[in-house]
């Protein structure tokens, strides 16, 4: 039984997970290992289960569809934790190094009535394989450093660069999308995260980068940051017309500052 996090629930459900995967794929199994919150020591029972499973080569029909199946099952298990899985089945070619022309991998997403899909991971999967280089968890498998290049702050800031160029930048045209709390916590946190990325060149959880923000951007976005903190735990709740409109203005306030390289050292 492995045991990668002080959540007994939680890793149940990942032995589960590892279990049918290993079963699945057979010899076209690697590894499987953890990223995002569980890896940056800020999990909580509100976070995503961040996981990446690294194949040896690119997913045939038939494997796609029996994984499938297997994340259907699992999520209609008797857990709360059982809609929470966001993880990517990808190559060890794929995963060696971020490459826009090869990146349409297996992945899917959190939530009721989420269901495994092929995506295209734009430049943000960089920051993936920073954190999993850096401090992923190997639940099974060679040591992430074997499978994944080196990743520079310079491409931590050009992959943030291109995010912003592309889904920050649309989401600047699409306020409807942020009407409900747990889609505009995502923005704002994410925002922060990046704009930390911008000016360090470095990765870090969400709960240290909205710290960081409220201590340096101003005391403009302070109120927003926490009530954007605290909405995260009632993610179906609509967002109030305040907050609607502020992360509005923190968007716009992002894309001038960053384009004037206001946060890059």
């Amino acid at each position: 039984m492995i045991n990668p996090t002080l959540y007994p629930e939680v890793n149940s459900l990942l032995q589960e997970l590892l279990t049918g995967v290993q079963t699945i794929l057979g010899s076209q199994f690697t590894g499987m290992y953890l990223d995002g919150s569980l890896a940056s020591g800020d999990f909580d029972q509100d976070s995503d289960i961040d996981f990446i499973v690294v194949t040896e080569d690119e997913l045939s029909d038939d494997l796609f569809l029996a994984l499938k199946a297997m994340h259907d099952r699992i999520a209609a298990m008797d857990s709360p934790f059982a809609i929470q899985l966001e993880g990517t089945y990808i190559s060890r070619q794929g995963i060696r190094r971020y490459d826009p022309l090869h990146a349409l991998d297996a992945n899917i997403e959190r939530g009721n009535g989420e269901r495994l899909k092929k995506v295209h991971h734009d430049a943000a999967w960089v920051t993936h394989c920073y954190v999993l280089r850096d401090r992923g968890i190997t639940l099974s498998g060679p040591a992430p450093q074997t499978l994944i290049d080196p990743v520079s702050p310079d491409n931590l800031r050009q992959a943030m660069l291109e995010v912003l160029d592309g889904w920050v930048t649309q989401m600047s045209l699409e306020p409807d999308q942020l009407k409900f709390r747990g889609y505009q916590s995502y923005i704002v946190l994410s925002l922060c995260r990046i704009l930390y990325t911008l000016r360090y060149g470095t990765v870090v959880s969400k709960a240290t980068a909205a710290r960081w923000a409220q201590e340096t951007l101003g005391e403009t976005w302070v109120p927003l940051i926490e009530r954007t903190w605290a909405g995260r735990h009632n993610p179906g709740l609509e967002a109030s017309p305040e907050d609607v409109n502020g992360t509005m203005a923190f968007i716009r306030f992002f894309l001038e500052r960053s384009r004037q390289d206001k946060f890059i050292k």
